[in-house]
Parts: structure tokens; C-alpha cells; sequence
């Protein structure tokens, strides 16, 4: 299992397959490695399980999450913001969440447990930026949709994946298959990406629309 490092956090990355396939005298990794095509896929720990199992929906929200997060980034970044770093450091924490539900504790030797355990350090983080960027919006006085400027919008379709993310997450923790520190980071993650959807319209002076009631 091939790992990096990202912000002291270890994230487990897919390694190459042993399949190569032949330019000139340079051996090139297939991206492709067939052991999925009968609908199982394997854990970090070795284990087979079919694809619809819970932990794989959990591992697969977290990945569309990440992307979500690195679309919103890129929006960001056109725009100037100067939080675009704090966004990379997420992505890069949310393979280290990947890494730790894909280690079920139920088959995980201690090497395993050590090499993936997720912190709260992250957490904290989080509620330090949520609370900064707070301190700088107005009082939210009433409900907000989706809106204010395209960086503001796509960092309220992160937030939404988050939840989808969490919602899935937290059975595999019930369970006792992943670290309970994991679904704490994703309920505060949605938290702060709120957060920084608004303060991404108020730095672009971008309204944000006010929920009203339809009769």
C-alpha cells in the first residue's frame, strides 16, 4: 500500500497494480486492475467486500466530497481568496478520513490501527477558522439559500455533500469499524464550509437570497 504524507496526516493512497502495459522499453502501471469487475473490492486490511457495503459508501462520499471541496476551490481561487489554503489542507485531511474507514478495526491488526488513526487535532482547527470567519460576518438573522457569487454557491454544494458524507460515515462508526473522530470532523467540516460560503459572498459583495414563504 503505497501512502503520503499530507500536513503530518497519513493518507492512504490506491498503489499501482502489478499489470504494465509496454511503450518502447519503458514498463507504464495500467491504471486499471480488473479485481473489482465481479462487484467486490478490497479494505486496507485485506479484506473483500462487496461494493454496496456500507463502508465503500462511505469511502465513496468522501471522495465526491473532495471533489466538490476541489471545485469550490477552484471557483475561489479566480476570485482571489486568501483561504484557498486552508480548502487544500481539507482535501488532504479527507484522505486520511478515507484512510481510516478503510481500515474496519474489526480486521485491523495494531500496526493497521496505528498507521490510520484519525486525531481531533483537524476538528479543532476547523472550529478555530469557523470561529474567525464568524466574527467578521453579520448576525445570520434569517434562513439563506444556495447563492451569493459562484464561489459562495459551490461551497454551499460542498457543504450539502458533507452532509451526505457524515450521514454515511456515522454507521460505520456505530459500529466500531472507524474512529469516532471521523464523523466529528464532517459534522464540523459542514459547519465551517456554511460558514466560508458566506464569508465568500460577503468579500465578493455578492448578495446572498433570503428564504421566503410561498402561499
Amino acid at each position: 500500500m503505497l501512502q503520503v504524507n499530507c500536513f503530518g496526516h497519513h493518507s492512504v493512497v490506491r498503489p499501482f497494480p502489478n499489470s504494465y502495459a509496454t511503450e518502447g522499453d519503458n514498463r507504464i502501471p495500467k491504471i486499471y486492475t480488473k479485481t473489482g469487475d465481479k462487484g467486490f473490492s478490497s479494505t486496507f486490511t485485506g479484506e473483500r467486500r462487496p461494493k454496496e457495503d456500507g463502508l465503500f459508501e462511505a469511502l465513496g462520499n468522501t471522495d465526491e466530497l473532495s471533489s466538490a471541496i476541489g471545485l469550490a476551490r477552484e471557483f475561489c481561487l479566480d476570485k482571489g481568496h486568501t483561504f484557498t489554503h486552508q480548502l487544500d489542507k481539507i482535501q488532504c485531511v479527507l484522505q486520511d478520513v478515507g484512510s481510516n474507514i478503510a481500515t474496519p478495526r474489526s480486521s485491523a491488526r495494531e500496526s493497521h490501527k496505528k498507521r490510520t488513526k484519525f486525531s481531533a487535532q483537524p476538528i479543532a482547527e476547523l472550529e478555530t477558522w469557523i470561529d474567525k470567519f464568524t466574527g467578521e460576518l453579520p448576525p445570520l438573522t434569517n434562513f439563506i439559500l444556495p447563492s451569493g457569487g459562484k464561489s459562495s454557491a459551490a461551497l454551499h454544494f460542498a457543504r450539502t455533500v458533507c452532509r451526505r458524507a457524515e450521514r454515511s460515515v456515522v454507521p460505520v462508526v456505530r459500529t466500531g469499524e472507524a474512529d469516532p473522530e471521523v464523523a466529528k470532523f464532517l459534522n464540523r467540516l459542514s459547519d465551517y464550509l456554511f460558514t466560508l460560503a458566506r464569508y465568500a459572498a460577503m468579500k465578493e459583495g455578492n448578495e446572498e437570497k433570503i428564504y421566503t414563504r410561498h402561499e
